[in-house]
Formats: C-alpha cells, sequence, structure tokens
C-alpha cells in the first residue's frame, strides 16, 4: 500500500510520537509510507533523520494543494490530527484514496459543533479511536469506531544522559516521584502541586519533578508552588527530549489530568516498571483497571497525596502493580500489533484489497 500520514502539530507531544511509530512500524511491514507534516517542526525533521519521504508544508494552503497536486498518489490518507481531517474532509471528492482518522482525545463534543464534527467523521472512509474513551462521542453520534490503542517500545537506557540529569537536578539519596505533562489546564497542574504540598506535610524524603512543556496553566502552577513553599520538592524541569531515559530514575509516576484519552506517558511507566498513581480521567480508567495502578478522583489533590504516600512506603503493593501493568503493555500496546491492526482498518477501507 501507498500511505500518507498527516500531522502538522508544530510541537512533539504523544500524537506525534504516535505518528513516527506508525511510520516505522508500517514501513517495517513493507509498506510505502511517507509523511506530510509542518516544515521545519519536531516531527517533520526526526521523519526525516528516519530516511521517510517527508513533505513539508508551511499551512492549511500547502496541505491542500500539495493533497490536490497528489490525489492519485496514495492509497490511504490517514489523518492523526483532528485540523488535518478538516481539510481532507473538504478534499474528499477530489482526492481518490481513502481516508482514515484517528481521534486522539476524549472531549465531547459541544452541541454547537456536532453538525460540523458530524460532517467531517461522516467523510471518512474508516474511524478509529485510541481507546473506548475516545470513541464515546463519535459512537453517540451513531458512527461506527475501531480502537487501536497506542503503543510503546522499550528504548535501551543511555546511563550518561540519565546520570547528567540526576546530578543537574540533586536527586541522590532521595525518593523521585514525576509526571511527563504539559501545563495546560486539562492536565491541572495545580491539582498535582497541592497534591504535593500535602505530601510534603507527611514526609521529606522525595522530590517531585514536573517533566513538561509549558501551557495555559504554567504562571499558575508556579505561583501555586511559590506560595505554598515547596522549594526543592517540586521541580519544573520543562521539556525533555528522549524522556524515556528518565523513567529509570523514576519511583512513582503521578497523572492528574482533567481529561485523558489514554495517556502514553502511563504506557511508559508500565513499561519501565515504575509504579502509577492517575486521576480516573477518560482511558486512565481503562490504563490502570485490574490493579495496574492507583486510582484517584478528578481534582482531588487529597486522594493523589494518598496515593503517593501510599507508593512509596508499600514494597509489595509497588511491585504488584508493576507485575501487571507491564504484562499489560506488553500485550495490548505491542508496536507491532498496532500496525496490523492499522493495517486491517486499511484493508477494509480499500474495500478487502
Amino acid at each position: 500500500m501507498r500511505i500518507l500520514q498527516l500531522n502538522m502539530e508544530r510541537g512533539w507531544r504523544g500524537g506525534e510520537r504516535q505518528t513516527l511509530l506508525c511510520l516505522r512500524q508500517l514501513r517495517a511491514h513493507g509498506h510505502d509510507v511517507a509523511l506530510l507534516a509542518r516544515k521545519g517542526g519536531e516531527l517533520a525533521e526526526r521523519a526525516a533523520q528516519d530516511g521517510f519521504a517527508v513533505y513539508g508544508v508551511s499551512g492549511a494552503a500547502g496541505l491542500c494543494a500539495f493533497l490536490l497536486r497528489n490525489r492519485r498518489g496514495f492509497d490511504i490518507l490517514h489523518a492523526q490530527t483532528a485540523n488535518t481531517l478538516t481539510w481532507l474532509a473538504l478534499l474528499k471528492p477530489r482526492l481518490e484514496g481513502r481516508l482514515v482518522f484517528t481521534r486522539r482525545t476524549a472531549f465531547d463534543v459541544p452541541a454547537k459543533r456536532e453538525p460540523r464534527t458530524a460532517w467531517k467523521w461522516w467523510r471518512v472512509d474508516a474511524l478509529v479511536a485510541i481507546s473506548n474513551a475516545a470513541a464515546k462521542e463519535p459512537r453517540r453520534l451513531g458512527f461506527s469506531v475501531s480502537i487501536i490503542p497506542s503503543a510503546v517500545e522499550a528504548k535501551p537506557l543511555d546511563q550518561e544522559r540519565a546520570a547528567a540529569f540526576a546530578d543537574r537536578y540533586r536527586l541522590s539519596n532521595k525518593r523521585v516521584l514525576a509526571t511527563a505533562a504539559a501545563l495546560t489546564s486539562e492536565k491541572d497542574p495545580c491539582t498535582l502541586v497541592r497534591a504535593v504540598h500535602a505530601l510534603k506535610q507527611r514526609r521529606s524524603d522525595f522530590v517531585f519533578l514536573h517533566l513538561g512543556a509549558g501551557g495555559d496553566e504554567e504562571a499558575a502552577a508556579h505561583a501555586l508552588a511559590k506560595e505554598l513553599d515547596l522549594g526543592d520538592h517540586y521541580v519544573f524541569a520543562g521539556f525533555q527530549p528522549d524522556i524515556e531515559n528518565l523513567y529509570r530514575l523514576m519511583d512513582v509516576f503521578v497523572l492528574s489530568s482533567r481529561h485523558e484519552a489514554l495517556g502514553t506517558s502511563v504506557l511508559d511507566a508500565f513499561l519501565y516498571s515504575v509504579p502509577v498513581a492517575a486521576t480516573d480521567a477518560g482511558g486512565l480508567q481503562e490504563s490502570l483497571a485490574e490493579g495496574r495502578g492507583l486510582l484517584c478522583p478528578v481534582g482531588d489533590h487529597h486522594a493523589l497525596a494518598d496515593a503517593m504516600d501510599r507508593l512509596l512506603g508499600d514494597r509489595g503493593l509497588r511491585a504488584a502493580l508493576v507485575e501487571k501493568a507491564r504484562d499489560y503493555v506488553m500485550r495490548e500496546h505491542d508496536a507491532g500489533i498496532m500496525a496490523e491492526r492499522y493495517l486491517a482498518v486499511y484493508r477494509q477501507a480499500l474495500g478487502g484489497e
């Protein structure tokens, strides 16, 4: 098959990582796969370094022009983001390839946007969601959805990188708790700051690392940490490339999201045997079910503090969670299996070709 993946995001987050993983796995399965991405963006650069054909465009006009020039060049046009789907839907009458869309969010569709959103979803030949939480809204509006969970794959440890990070933030002899999340309202960093403050009232042998880019809650989270006098106990370490190395430094991973379709950072924690405490937002209920982690109500910083304290203090609990979680992630979130599931969807969209 000739497959074009489309992702026009500027930064590097879970969706971009999954797009690159799809590219790699589809190529490994013997298919001709290329990427349409934002020119100069992180995803475009990483894909080019991996030897993929990358078509860089600067915006919607460039995207549409490319698609119209190459409308016979691809069997599958796979929109990895909602904004690329918009343009594919508009251009569909003039495109020959089949349209596939992966929904990676679990937000409710506002009533005033339902007609427009439904129109876009009706235009695709195959609608995929990364979790039942992400599939909830399409199903509510009457769409058939295939569930294909995101995948993770282990990377070799860069000992020098991990050691340098540990030295920089003086992690020696400290219990390390961490999150990997942008400072946005959907990730609810202020609840996390309050949870760490509550934990500090019980123990002082830890440091909490907030790994992630800025966002609309950045100023509020920094101000709250200062107000609560968390000092060196709460460290805003910013976005970290190759974050996989840093999971090896963690004793506990925490996620305080208000909304979460799946949470690939949690899957990484599973993969690297780090016990997880998280809110029960969206797809996190699925990921942490059956004893794979500790779930807390959204917005409840006391519950998060309790969960973090339990995990730090109970070695047997940590071991039980880690064993179940690692078995699960290896079974359900393998990259090769993800590719096979997408290929089955592609073939169905092509009419069983």
